[in-house]
């Protein structure tokens, strides 16, 4: 059923998917509501590392644009991914051959790119962060944000494993940020765990980005997709950002976590072409950790990853895959690298102990890369290692009985042991 709370228009249904046309419809109800006219529209994007079927979804949203917006533009929140090509953009975005649409894709290390939005100081920090740090924060982001009459978000929510859930001002920061903030609440959910944090809507994190969204002065509106992998859409919701990513909040967690009764000893997690790095194949990790045993191993396999990551392999050469503790425990060997990197290390290892005194680190699971990254920098970076080619996938299926879980496509869909959601949520 079609529903406007506020001023949101949106549907959504875990148990069928949106036909194209009440796509389009709801698209064109819910941009009809939004203040456009002849506005300087900047339209926020995600890269190719998010399922969603953009090129259904944009080309409406365009439609609806173009008769009213003075002019329309989009940037491609890359955070810090590497940069796409344009020509992929497009198509992605259903625009092929269209080329009266300037795209733009986020610098996030280019100084002349960001502009200043202000400061979140140590006393607010501290609040919003529920003690953990107390500290200035800088706030930098793309500056075209702030040369646009209305900033409007197009893309999809998930369980995230840093935010709770992805989409809304996420797009903004740390998509479209600059380094300081970005590096801030990365840690910040580091140190609260991905296991406490993943699938939760309300937490510190997504706090601080909300009030960094805050600080671009400019009005903010959202078209907050719920995918059913790969193309479909379970839920689509058009409005003021943070109401629309709300609503879209709540349906991702209907329909993207699977419960399970029991942990499992061995988890075969396959990464999609999308994750052409173990930076974003990590994601496999995030989503499976809750449903690893203690002393269980899981299985990243992704035999087309070559790369640790794109953009800061360098730092985790030097770093390696660590848990919290170990960095928490040893602050001032590692409080000079890029936090966000410190952040990506610990989620990746998991959940576990160090022994500062006898230098022993125990990690909950054992995390094993089956990619195309060298046997000796798995070793060297703190990662098991195994040969893709030794593995058959369609040998780890149908074994749940036996406590062995295969994924394919994994990296969007949460994995939850059933009863853990309350326990997980203390605290936050």
């Amino acid at each position: 059923m079609s529903s406007a709370q506020g001023e949101v228009v949106g549907t959504g249904d875990t148990a069928r998917t949106l036909p194209p046309e009440r796509v389009r419809a709801l698209v064109e109800e819910g941009m009809g509501r939004l203040p456009l006219d002849g506005a300087r529209v900047l339209a926020v994007v995600p890269d190719h590392t998010r399922s969603a079927p953009m090129g259904l979804v944009f080309p409406a949203v365009l439609r609806a644009l173009t008769p009213r917006a003075r002019s329309v533009e989009v940037m491609v929140a890359l955070g810090t991914h590497r940069p796409e090509r344009e020509s992929d953009v497009r198509e992605r975005l259903g625009l092929r051959g269209d080329r009266s649409i300037p795209i733009h894709q986020h610098e996030w290390d280019r100084d002349d790119a960001l502009r200043e939005a202000g400061c979140i100081g140590s006393g607010e920090i501290a609040e919003l962060s529920g003690g953990l740090f107390r500290q200035d924060v800088c706030v930098r982001a793309n500056k075209r944000l702030f040369e646009a009459d209305h900033v409007l978000i197009v893309g999809p929510v998930f369980p995230h494993e840093v935010a709770g859930f992805s989409g809304g001002t996420k797009y903004l920061f740390p998509g479209c940020s600059g380094p300081e903030v970005l590096n801030f609440f990365h840690w910040l959910g580091a140190v609260i765990t991905n296991l406490k944090i993943i699938g939760v809507k309300e937490n510190p994190v997504r706090r601080v980005i909300d009030r960094a969204a805050e600080l671009v002065p400019v009005p903010k509106s959202c078209v907050a997709m719920v995918v059913e992998p790969p193309e479909g859409l379970a839920g689509l919701y058009v409005g003021p950002v943070g109401e629309a990513w709300s609503r879209a909040a709540d349906l991702s967690a209907r329909t993207h976590v699977t419960y399970v009764e029991r942990p499992f000893r061995r988890v075969l997690s396959m990464a999609p072409p999308m994750y052409d790095d173990l930076w974003t194949a990590a994601k496999c990790m995030y989503k499976l950790e809750p449903v690893v045993e203690d002393g269980g191993e899981l299985v990243i396999y992704a035999p087309h990853v070559a790369e640790v990551s794109y953009t800061h392999g360098r730092y985790l050469d030097e770093v390696g895959y660590h848990v919290r503790d170990y960095f928490l425990k040893q602050w001032e060997r590692f409080s000079h690298y890029p936090w966000s990197v410190l952040a990506h290390s610990t989620h990746v290892k998991g959940a576990g102990s160090y022994d500062e005194v006898a230098h022993i680190e125990t990690p909950r699971v054992n995390v094993v890369l089956a990619t195309g990254i060298p046997e000796e920098r798995c070793r060297r970076i703190n990662l098991g290692w195994r040969d893709p080619r030794s593995i058959r996938p369609e040998d780890w299926e149908h074994r749940e009985a036996e406590g062995v879980l295969c994924v394919r496509r994994s990296g969007e869909r949460l994995y939850r042991l059933a009863g853990a959601v309350a326990r997980r949520g203390k605290g936050l």
